[in-house]
């Protein structure tokens, strides 16, 4: 359905997080309040403005909830929670170029790809509002990635390690280094990153013939090791092969992300077609997902927002926008109690399986962010 225009919002259109200013997008009301209404939630409940940190939260988890919160920011015009960026603890060390990067990630290099997107996203919030240390940022993110770089080799066809001790070489690692390949390339025109991202389309592949991509690679045979299929993996993969398309113009890479994006809606879902991992139950009185899968749901309709931007023109929004509105829905309907907490199971009422904490409460509103953009606007 149409959407009515906020009024005086303004838009940094999204190639990859690539700035072009002064463009007016189409929001729905009713998905922004939901969405601001939770990002308050989370800032109030868990924000501590003495470390910067999301108290109980991790690097990488923090990374994506200040990206989530910058990008809701960015997409209305809105400055709810401006001065966040320099004074998160990553904010922080991105405002010193001579961080201990390594030492902040804990040698993991995935952790380094989600610090990078979010160091990002800040810079281009900063950069709106016209405030200071924009390029220091940007030099900071540009250090960061040069060490995620480092630490390729050609083990198994090619790759970027897992961690710094390079023990393993996992999708989610390589799919955001791609990603990130292909946005920096947007960004600065370095022929560095176009270079690194199309090396990392040439080293081995982790996508079954499900369409989805497992965890990593068995070193013995230096083959898909056949780990789960969780649903970050498929989400990542679809906004970088949606970047390197814009880069190169080589509009395939749309098809073979589509490819991963169908068979995640066809096969990581419940029955009524909302997002489902593996370890998601809501009658779960044992096992539930753990610390870092809570979260990965709303990575997946993050970065389908992401391939929805890059992919403005060539492919169809309406084609995936129901999908995201219904994810928000479900959040709202199922996932979400009488404190504003969201658990990590969307598809059903908890009923003992469901984790309500600082970590399921960004991916519940990350999918709220992305289906204000995409989702329909009843």
């Amino acid at each position: 359905m149409p959407r009515n225009s906020l009024g005086s919002v303004f838009m940094m259109v999204l190639l990859g997080n690539s700035s072009v200013l002064g463009l007016a997008t189409r929001l729905c009301p009713a998905t922004v309040d939901i969405a601001f209404k939770e990002a308050h939630h989370l800032h109030t409940k868990y924000y501590n403005y003495t470390n910067g940190r999301l108290n109980g939260g991790s690097v990488w988890t923090d990374a994506n909830a200040l990206e989530t919160m910058h990008e809701l920011m960015l997409l209305t015009g809105r400055t709810d929670f401006d001065g966040v960026a320099d004074n998160s603890y990553i904010g922080r060390h991105a405002l010193n170029t001579s961080s201990d990067w390594q030492a902040f990630t804990g040698g993991y290099i995935d952790d380094a790809g989600w610090v990078v997107l979010a160091i990002w996203t800040m810079a281009d919030y900063k950069k709106v509002r016209g405030e200071d240390n924009v390029d220091t940022f940007l030099i900071s993110a540009g250090q960061l990635y040069d060490k995620i770089a480092a630490n390729w080799d050609d083990t198994c066809g090619g790759g970027v390690w897992w961690t710094t001790d390079h023990g393993y070489k996992n999708a989610i690692t390589n799919e955001l280094f791609l990603t990130l390949s292909a946005r920096g390339y947007l960004r600065t025109g370095n022929q560095t990153y176009l270079d690194n991202a199309k090396k990392v389309m040439e080293s081995s592949g982790m996508r079954t013939s499900t369409g989805l991509f497992n965890d990593g690679l068995d070193f013995a045979t230096c083959r898909n090791n056949n780990g789960t299929t969780w649903t970050y993996n498929q989400g990542v993969i679809a906004s970088g092969l949606a970047a390197l398309a814009v880069a190169t113009g080589n509009h395939t890479l749309f098809h073979q992300a589509e490819i991963t994006l169908d068979a995640t809606i066809k096969r990581l879902t419940a029955p009524n077609r909302v997002l489902k991992e593996s370890c998601d139950d809501p009658h779960a009185n044992g096992t539930v997902c753990d610390i870092d899968q809570q979260t990965f749901k709303g990575i997946w309709t993050k970065h389908l927002q992401y391939y929805l931007t890059s992919a403005a023109n060539v492919v169809s929004a309406a084609k995936y926008g129901p999908f995201l509105g219904l994810q928000s829905e479900a959040v709202v309907r199922y996932a979400t109690n009488a404190s504003l907490d969201i658990g990590s199971v969307w598809y059903a009422r908890d009923q003992g399986g469901s984790v309500y904490n600082v970590k399921s409460l960004p991916s519940g509103i990350a999918a709220h962010v992305a289906a204000a953009q995409y989702g329909p606007c009843l």
